[in-house]
This record gives structure tokens, sequence and C-alpha cells, in this order.
């Protein structure tokens, strides 16, 4: 109540003051013309994981598909290979979106679709979700009082448009009740040190496909263009995915995105083969040429190894129980889809599974799996049990930091 009184009656007042104090100085006009000849939107813009993007309350954008998405990308200043004209970082990390709103569903607090905000393409796909978002929700639907803050966690239910599935988000709190957003707790490929918020994926298994393992197979084997037969493995837990690995590629499993951008292309263009072969196979697409930019994920797994970090740091195969490396749109991620990671970890669990064959000792008698990326490591606790020869996966969570960088109104251009 206390931020609609703000944003219907306060904030309109202060505005109204404020041109009452600068008139003497000949600017009113332009703040009034700012004011009325552009679209205003509300957005709280957060890092979330290590991604970044705008946070909307859904009751904010216009109900119509095709007009909703074009606000969007007008915000971001889509299609644009800088996105000048806009929030967006021309990075495939920071052109993401958030859409919350309070749920009516018993299940859940809120509703949210993720949306990947095309940079140099007019769209924004809603294929898959994303798990660095996921950890912004949280925080996004306290803030506008879309749940109840609790005394020293607050546990929001979120439920996910992209994949029907509940994320259970933990939040810390201060003691005012307000969001605790930093702490002591570091994720690779963020700076510095936040509060940690831990997530569960409940029930994450057939995200988009209905099943665990798609093809009811743990291995599958495609044919790549240059006649390779390929042996991969087809898996959908938080998000699909296709793995392979790396040394049936070529690869040593340690490569950067700087390798990827200095190869002529060669190994993204394969990666993205396998990937439109895959979404076939896996029924998430009738062609190749259909086949969506956001999913299945493509994961080129290889056994724990030491690199060197994409900071400098030193990754130790000792510290580590698979490398793993996957895309983000267009380009190598920096760092490792949360939801990627999930079905990393949990492929990695699935006894025959290429991930399964190079995952360590140590991660299969844990379920506990660390995932080493470009920028560091992530760690995965997976609940997956056996019932009556069935695999049951019951949830999987990861712990990520967020916080809020700007609250306030952006101005989206017509026409």
């Amino acid at each position: 109540m206390c931020n609609r009184w703000a944003d219907h009656v306060l904030q309109p007042l202060i505005c109204y003051l404020c041109r009452l104090l600068v008139a003497p100085f000949g600017v009113t006009q332009y703040i009034f013309e700012v004011r009325v000849s552009m679209k205003e939107l509300r957005v709280t813009y957060m890092r979330g994981g290590t991604s970044k993007g705008a946070y909307i309350d859904g009751h904010d954008l216009p109900t119509n598909p095709q007009e909703r998405d074009a606000v969007i990308l007008k915000l971001y200043g889509s299609p644009d290979s800088r996105q000048i004209d806009g929030l967006g970082g021309a990075d495939p990390l920071t052109s993401k979106v958030a859409i919350v709103s309070k749920s009516e569903r018993d299940d859940a607090d809120v509703d949210y679709t993720f949306g990947y905000v095309g940079i140099t393409d007019p769209v924004v796909d809603y294929e898959g979700n994303c798990g660095n978002m996921s950890a912004g929700v949280g925080i996004f639907a306290i803030m506008r009082d879309m749940v109840t803050a609790q005394e020293g966690t607050t546990v929001v239910r979120i439920f996910n448009t992209n994949t029907n599935k509940v994320i259970e988000s933990h939040i810390p709190m201060n003691e005012d009740g307000s969001v605790k957003v930093q702490g002591d707790f570091a994720i690779d490929g963020v700076p510095g040190t936040a509060a940690k918020i831990t997530l569960f994926f409940l029930e994450p298994a057939g995200s988009k496909t209905g099943k665990l393992l798609p093809t009811g197979n743990v291995k599958d084997v495609m044919t790549l263009s240059n006649g390779q037969e390929l042996t991969v493995s087809l898996v959908d837990a938080a998000n699909p995915a296709v793995f392979v690995k790396a040394e049936d590629l070529g690869y040593k499993g340690t490569e950067l995105p700087v390798d990827s951008e200095q190869d002529g292309g060669k190994m993204l263009a394969t990666w993205e083969e396998i990937r439109r072969k895959a979404a076939v196979m896996m029924g998430l697409a009738k062609t190749e040429e259909r086949a969506s930019g956001a999913v299945p994920k493509i994961c080129m797994v290889s056994k724990p190894q030491d690199y060197v970090a994409i900071d400098g740091r030193q990754i130790l195969a000792d510290n580590v129980d698979i490398v793993s490396r996957t895309k983000a749109l267009a380009v190598m991620h920096k760092a490792y889809a949360v939801t990627g990671g999930i079905c990393t970890a949990v492929a990695s669990l699935i006894p025959g599974t290429v991930a399964n064959e190079v995952v360590s000792d140590r991660g299969k008698e844990t379920n506990t799996v660390t995932l080493a990326h470009p920028s560091g490591a992530l760690d995965f606790v997976v609940d997956l049990v056996e019932d009556n020869g069935t695999l049951v996966l019951r949830k999987a969570g990861v712990a990520r930091t967020a916080r809020p960088i700007m609250d306030g109104i952006a101005y989206i251009t017509e026409g």
C-alpha cells in the first residue's frame, strides 16, 4: 500500500512542486514535455547472479504480446549491436528481462516470466528460464509488496511460466524488515561479496519436454553436416540441454570465450548445429531452422582439470567435479547459466550419460556437484533418487547473490 501511495500521490506531488521551483529558471517547459511525450514505465534494474536486467511488474506492461515485446525492445534499445538507445548492455548476460506479478496460484506467491531480449534481432525469446535472473525475483517481489517480508529469512515461492515449475527462493532480511543485500558470500563471475540467496528448483525434471530424458535414452547419436557421428546425452532438468564431450569435438574443454572468438567461429558454429539438431530430437522444434535461440542449452563437458579462469585465477582439478562450457545466445557464456548448471549437475548423476562419464567420483557419491566454468565454479546440490527403477528428481539447489541497482521511471519512445 505504501508503494502504491508513493506512486500515485507522492510522486506526482513532488513533480508538481519541482516544476514550481524551477519555473523561474525557464526549464518547466522541458520537464513537462519529457513527461508527456514518452511512455513511462517503472523499472527496477537489478543484478541477478552473473546476469543483469530490468525487473518489471507484469501489470505495467501491455497485455497484448506483440505490444508488450515492442515496449521491452524499446526499453533495451534493440535491435542495435550497441543498444545505445536503451538499457541493454550489448551483451547476452545484460540483455535479459524479468516480468513479475502477484500470483493467483495456491502453490506460488508470484508468477515470473523470463525473456532473452534480442540485441541485433527484434525478438524477445521466452522459451527457457534464467536461473541467475531468478535470484532477483524474490527481492523484487518484496520491494514491490507482492509478498510479506518475514523476520530472518523470507521464503518466496516463484512460479516460472517458461517452465511451469516452482522455484523456492530464500531471501535473507535485515532487522528493520528490509532485504539484506550486503554480506560475505561470493560467486565467481561477480566482483566482491553479497548476501547469500538460496534457490531450490522444485521437481525440475521435464521443464519443456515433460521428461527427464526426452528421448528415453541416456545416450543418442547424431550425425553432423561434416559426416561425423557424435554421441550426445539429452536431458531436461530446469532447462533442456544437450551434452557432448569436449574431446569428441577435438577440444580440451578448458577453452575460454576469447578462444571461441579467435577460431573463425568454428566452435560456436559446431555448437549451434548440435544444439539445433538436439532441439528436433527432443521435440522442441519441428525443424532445425525453427529451433529457439535459447533452448536447448549446449554443454561441452570434460573431466576435472587445471586451467586459468578469465580473471587469471588458477582453477584446480582437485576442487571441482566437472568442467563445462555453454553458450549465451550467440557467444560462449562468460560464466554459466544456473538452469543449465542444474541440468549439467543432474545429467552428471544419471548413470550412462556422457556427463556421468566425466564427473568425479566425489560428485557421484555426495550428490553435490562443483561445476567449473570460464569465470570459476558453481556448486549444486541435487536430490535425485531411484524409485522402482525410475529416476525421480525431487529438487536441485544453488546459491546466488543479487542486488537492486536502480528503481525508477524509464521513458519509452513511441513509433
